[in-house]
C-alpha cells in the first residue's frame, strides 16, 4: 500500500522522534517503509538544510521560500515519488504543510503565491495523511532548547511571536482540511503522543 504520510508541528514539538517510531511499527507489520525529511532529505540537498539552519545565513525571505522550494523538487523527484510507485510507504518529517505555516505565517508572503509554488515544486504530490503534532510554544522551545543543548538553530531563535503564528498556522492547515490533517496533542508524555499516531495511522 503506497501512501505519503507527513509529520509537522512547531520547533521542539517531537515530530522527528514520532516520524521514527512510526516507521519502525510499519516496518514491523511488513510494509515496506521509507523514512525522510525535509528539508535535506537528499544529498543534494543537505547543503541546502545547512544553510537554512545556520543562524549566521543572512537570507532574504524570498531567498529562504525558494530554497525550500528546490529542496522540495528533488526531494520528490528522487526520494519520494520512485519510493510511492514501487509501493512503498514513505514517513516524511516536514512537508508542504510547514510552508504555508513559516513561509505565509511566519514569514507574511502571500498564501496564493505559496499554494501555486508548493503545487509546483511538489509535482502536484499531495500527502494521503499528515500528522500535526500540536504543543503549547513555550513546551516545544525547552524540548528544543535541551535537544540543542544551546541556542538553536535560525527557526527556534526566532521570538516567541513568530512560533504562535506557525502554530496558528497548522492550526489554519487542519481547519481547511481536517480529513488529511489529523492533530495530536504533543503535550502529553512521548508514550501517550506515540499510542495516538500509531492509532491514527492504523485506522487509516
Amino acid at each position: 500500500m503506497a501512501a505519503l504520510v507527513t509529520l509537522e508541528g512547531i520547533e521542539g514539538c517531537g515530530k522527528s522522534t514520532q516520524a521514527g517510531l512510526l516507521a519502525a511499527h510499519l516496518e514491523d507489520r511488513g510494509l515496506e517503509t521509507v523514512l525522510t525529511c525535509e528539508p535535506g532529505g537528499t544529498r543534494v540537498t543537505a547543503e541546502i538544510r545547512r544553510l537554512l539552519a545556520d543562524p549566521a545565513s543572512e537570507l532574504d525571505p524570498r531567498a529562504e521560500l525558494l530554497l525550500f522550494l528546490a529542496d522540495r523538487a528533488q526531494h520528490v523527484t528522487e526520494v519520494i515519488r520512485p519510493a510511492l510507485e514501487r509501493g512503498a510507504v514513505v514517513i516524511c518529517d516536514r512537508y508542504s504543510d510547514s510552508t504555508i505555516a513559516y513561509q505565509c505565517h511566519g514569514r507574511g508572503h502571500e498564501r496564493a503565491l505559496v499554494d501555486e509554488l508548493n503545487a509546483w515544486a511538489a509535482g502536484q504530490l499531495v500527502p494521503d495523511l499528515t500528522l500535526w503534532i500540536d504543543c503549547e510554544i513555550g513546551i516545544g522551545l525547552e524540548r528544543a532548547r535541551v535537544h540543542s543543548g544551546g541556542p538553536g538553530d535560525r527557526f527556534e531563535a526566532e521570538p516567541t511571536a513568530f512560533h504562535q503564528r506557525v502554530r496558528d498556522g497548522f492550526a489554519g492547515c487542519c481547519k481547511d482540511d481536517p480529513e488529511r490533517v489529523r492533530r495530536i496533542d504533543g503535550n502529553r508524555d512521548q508514550a501517550s503522543v506515540t499510542a495516538s499516531v500509531l492509532a491514527t495511522v492504523d485506522e487509516f
